[in-house]
């Protein structure tokens, strides 16, 4: 199986901002592999999430206070947009980094272009 790209969701009027600080959509996403998922936005956050470490995953109705990579203490937020999100719950946690730093990731929240997605594709053969 090939990796299935789910693009980040991003605020119209934000992605120039977005992209003026390196992390638009041109370099960000997850891609789905078969046993694994790769998160980025540009050089702000990266992680590759062992899908058997994927315990939970479904709609995020929980508000935000803002857009970009945001986090502390395992929970992290990637977003370029206050709608579409997901949350993941990883068990055992797993290593991301934010502007190269490496952090602890429990959960997860992604905004999304498509959510369903993603859910879809991690939720099959469970």
């Amino acid at each position: 199986m090939s990796e299935t790209f789910v693009a980040i969701r991003y605020t119209p009027a934000l992605v120039p901002i977005f992209r003026l600080l390196g992390l638009g959509p041109a370099r960000s996403g997850v891609w789905v592999g078969r046993d694994s998922l790769r998160v980025t936005m540009g050089w702000g956050f990266r992680a590759e999430i062992p899908r058997r470490a994927v315990r939970e995953i479904g709609p995020d109705g929980a508000a935000v206070s803002g857009w970009g990579v945001h986090g502390w203490r395992g929970r992290w937020l990637v977003n370029g947009s206050s709608s579409g999100l997901v949350r993941l719950e990883m068990d055992p946690e797993v290593h991301a980094w934010v502007m190269g730093i490496p952090v602890r990731l429990q959960t997860l929240r992604l905004s999304l272009v498509n959510p369903n997605e993603l859910t879809s594709m991690l939720t099959e053969h469970r």
